[in-house]
């Protein structure tokens, strides 16, 4: 027998004896290592391959001929059929992740990112919370409607700049997706919007029970910047941002509009290193500093985590009440905190791996 034809013989009893499981590849690579060491002309290289789906992996040595080229010794431990081939027939094979009982294959996800995709959220949280929503919608069996798929598909163009037949079919080309698959794309969008408008709005008035502090509105100017902001009233906080210092003009009330309205003189005005700031919001979304605190009280300067120093009062706080503008609020709120609990609860697993 030659030498090589030993390795083979070998080499073949070594990927028999590998441990199988994912916890077991650190031991296996060790074990390849001490097998190549006693073959050093074989320059042998162990292969790992984790299924899709299981935690079971397998592998392959590969070991340089003697007359040229590489040999890809694979020994499958049970049946016979070599890893490569059994993978491709998997039923995770096309699939990116699993959630729960909603499997998302790799063209479904890259969509998903090129058209939902949230800037707070992670690619992987975002994945997974559309794939919740639509396990969730897919409960409410009611058809949506030609009105409900209309304006689902009128907002989806508006705010990616299709505005017209030939922009929107050169969007479906790059995508990838027929007029057929369009229509269930959007009918599944609309599915969604419709399902988190209805819990939002069965949520809203318990949220705002338990937490009406978070929805007081409240009317606050604060300063940010690399260097301390030094008052001890609103008074001597106002005038060091009058003339000669950032701001002019008087601080007069600005409604909400939706969850977040600032209503600065003129925008958060930057100055050099200094951003003023003169809003009308929700308690919950105003610098952690500022919640809680007494109209006419200077808060700071107060080191930020982020850096630098915030320095501010709250003009004037309204309590919560449970008009439309506030339940919508309090809808979204207590939406977010029921799909990150579902998130938590569900059972996700990457494929790719």
């Amino acid at each position: 027998m030659t030498d090589f034809a030993e390795a083979l013989e070998s080499g073949a009893d070594l990927l028999l004896s590998l441990p199988r499981r994912r916890a077991g590849v650190a031991a296996a690579r060790r074990a390849a290592d001490e097998w190549a060491a006693r073959h050093p002309r074989t320059r042998a290289r162990l292969l790992v391959d984790q299924r899709p789906g299981t935690p079971v992996v397998d592998y392959d040595l590969l070991l340089d001929h003697p007359g040229g080229g590489t040999v890809a010794l694979t020994a499958p431990p049970e049946d016979g059929v070599p890893w490569l081939i059994d993978h491709s027939t998997h039923w995770a094979a096309g699939y990116l992740v699993s959630v729960d009982d909603v499997h998302v294959s790799v063209p479904q996800a890259l969509t998903m990112l090129r058209s939902l995709s949230r800037r707070d959220a992670s690619p992987y949280e975002d994945i997974v919370d559309q794939c919740l929503l639509s396990a969730a919608a897919s409960e409410d069996g009611a058809p949506v409607s030609a009105a409900e798929l209309q304006a689902t598909a009128d907002e989806f163009r508006r705010g990616r700049g299709l505005r017209d037949r030939a922009s929107t079919l050169a969007w479906m080309a790059e995508a990838g997706m027929s007029g057929e698959h369009f229509e269930a794309y959007i009918a599944g969008i609309a599915r969604r919007r419709r399902f988190r408008r209805d819990k939002e709005a069965e949520l809203a008035p318990g949220h705002l029970a338990a937490h009406p502090g978070d929805f007081a509105r409240v009317k606050a100017v604060w300063v940010t910047g690399a260097n301390k902001t030094i008052a001890d009233t609103v008074d001597e906080l106002l005038t060091s941002l009058a003339p000669g210092g950032l701001l002019t003009g008087p601080v007069s009330d600005a409604p909400l509009s939706g969850p977040v309205s600032d209503a600065p003189l003129s925008g958060p005005a930057s100055f050099g290193e200094a951003v003023v700031t003169v809003a009308t919001r929700w308690e919950k979304d105003l610098p952690e500093a500022l919640r809680g605190t007494q109209p006419g009280q200077v808060v700071g300067p107060e080191k930020l985590p982020s850096g630098g120093f915030l320095t501010g009062a709250v003009l004037s706080r309204t309590p919560a009440a449970g008009d439309p503008e506030t339940l919508d609020a309090a809808g979204r709120a207590a939406f977010a905190v029921w799909l990150g609990e579902r998130r938590t609860a569900a059972t996700v697993e990457w494929h790719w791996s």
